[in-house]
């Protein structure tokens, strides 16, 4: 019985071996990010384009924004030329676009390993975990507001994920630390437990510069002036409404010559309209008008041109997440990004389910292939996101790390060489035979195929008699495993201390706000 059981050991630790060499190791990354082999799908025809930016231009020029209490921006409007009466800015049409012309269409995004950095633009894609949920959950112990600990644990998840090339951000809410205090902890913790790239605070001017503050430690002063090392998250208060918390963020990261990522939520019926069109020329106006203004802080300072849309259950109110006509309306959005030539944040790994279950994997498929295949370079919200985006779920991560597993093979397309075509092979087998045992098999076996972490591909009678686990119960044995072997990424001391003592000054000038 002992050499049974030890025998099936040998046998898994081949398997995760074998595995674990083909993706670039369990432990740690394989790419730093993805070239993509295939062609982004382009439905729309240009008449259409054309109707959709002539749209957003009569709505620049006819209705406007607001940019609401941030009397620098203004300012940096009205010397471009822009009509500005109170707070409501109308713009020409074309004027944004010729602002836009000095921000760059690719960039890098340094890592202190510079192994995994990241280009940002063109033909790249970069796999981020989900942002923002003040829950976590897991299946044992349920949903819960999230802590500290979780937020350094989804750090550490996503470090030793082979197939997410980014540490993200706000990838929970940790509410057991006081909210003005909370984003040093976090950037630290990013820094710390991981050695890829990461994003900054956007809740205030003061945080986005002390995120940034925290990365010249890190990086050194004049290397961020002149290279993007941090990136920083910015919505729109949608309808066309820019507050100056966001505005006054987004102008801090570009000012120190770091990326602003400008995103409007638009949730169809609520924010935006229930019709895709119009809801695609609203985006399209909300965020030229944020990535100009970036450029107008700091000409040639790198921006992503975001993108979220959604939609909602006229019955009840409710977002909903996943959905097929945000999907489809991601392709119009990455046409309008490429005619801009600015990177493209969009779509993501997202579900209203409250499970990591059929419901969640079936919105969350949908919304990842839309955000593949409309060309987006930087995808946020790629592994984690449940629950319409309120709760970060451990299992759910696991999951959707393992699917962007599988679209690293998905983009790689079709190779076509003379190993790959196999004529050898069909000289060997012939007529009638098979190639399970051919020369050809041998040689190519080991990365023939993409080897999921988590599919059961065994026999019925096999799985059954191994106890039958379902998806999510394989995920929770997954990252307990991951967390448990979890190590660290070595990080220079000097550099730790100036980062402990720069906190510890921080936190000790304010008093605890909770609000």
């Amino acid at each position: 019985m002992l050499d049974e059981v030890q025998g099936k050991r040998r046998e898994r630790s081949g398997r995760e071996a074998r595995r674990e060499a083909r993706a670039g190791g369990q432990a740690g990354p394989g790419r730093p990010y993805i070239v993509r082999n295939i062609p982004t799908y382009d439905i729309l025809s240009e008449e259409n384009l054309l109707r959709i930016e002539a749209t957003a231009d009569r709505i620049l020029a006819e209705i406007g924004i607001e940019f609401r209490d941030d009397d620098i921006a203004l300012d940096h409007w009205r010397k471009a030329g822009a009509k500005v009466d109170g707070v409501l800015v109308k713009f020409e049409p074309g004027m944004l676009r010729e602002v836009l012309k000095t921000a760059p269409a690719e960039f890098t995004q340094h890592a202190r390993n510079p192994a995994n950095s990241v280009r940002i633009g063109g033909r790249n894609v970069v796999f981020s975990p989900a942002y923002g949920s003040p829950f976590v959950m897991d299946i044992e112990r349920g949903r819960r507001y999230g802590t500290l600990e979780d937020f350094e644990n989804f750090i550490k998840l996503a470090q030793a994920s082979p197939f997410l090339h980014h540490s993200g951000g706000t990838i929970c809410e940790p509410v057991d630390v006081p909210v003005n205090k909370r984003h040093l902890d976090m950037v630290y913790a990013h820094i710390r437990y991981s050695d890829r790239p990461f994003m900054g605070s956007v809740t205030a001017e003061s945080r986005a510069e002390e995120s940034i503050d925290m990365a010249r430690l890190v990086f050194g002063r004049d290397f961020v002036d002149q290279n993007c090392v941090i990136l920083g998250n910015v919505n729109v208060n949608s309808p066309l409404v820019w507050d100056g918390t966001m505005t006054n963020a987004l102008r801090a990261y570009a000012r120190a010559n770091q990326a602003a990522v400008i995103v409007p939520f638009i949730l169809g019926g609520a924010m935006g309209p229930v019709t895709n069109a119009g809801a695609i020329a609203q985006s399209l106006v909300e965020t030229m008008a944020g990535c100009a203004l970036t450029q107008l802080e700091r000409p040639g300072a790198p921006v992503i041109f975001g993108n979220f849309l959604s939609s909602m259950s006229l019955r009840s109110g409710s977002p909903t997440f996943g959905t097929p006509e945000p999907a489809i309306g991601s392709m119009v959005i990455g046409q309008l990004a490429r005619r801009l030539n600015l990177p493209l944040r969009c779509s993501g790994n997202f579900t209203t389910s409250k499970l990591p279950d059929g419901q969640a994997m079936n919105e969350g498929t949908m919304s990842m292939l839309a955000a593949v295949h409309c060309g987006a370079n930087f995808i946020l919200h790629s592994a984690g996101f449940l629950d319409g985006l309120l709760s970060m779920s451990y299992e759910k991560f696991v999951m959707d790390a393992d699917f962007c597993g599988a679209l690293h093979t998905y983009l790689d397309g079709v190779k076509v060489d003379d190993n790959q075509l196999a004529f050898d092979a069909f000289a060997e087998v012939g007529p009638g035979s098979h190639f399970f045992g051919c020369a050809h098999t041998m040689a190519n076996y080991e990365t023939a195929f993409w080897d999921s972490s988590l599919a059961d591909n065994e026999a019925f009678e096999k799985w059954e008699d191994a106890g039958g686990e379902d998806a999510m119960d394989r995920a929770n044995r997954l990252w307990k495993k991951q967390l448990a072997e979890f190590e660290a990424p070595p990080l220079d001391v000097a550099v730790d201390d100036a980062l402990k003592d720069f906190i510890a000054r921080r936190k000790a000038a304010n008093d605890d706000a909770w609000y």
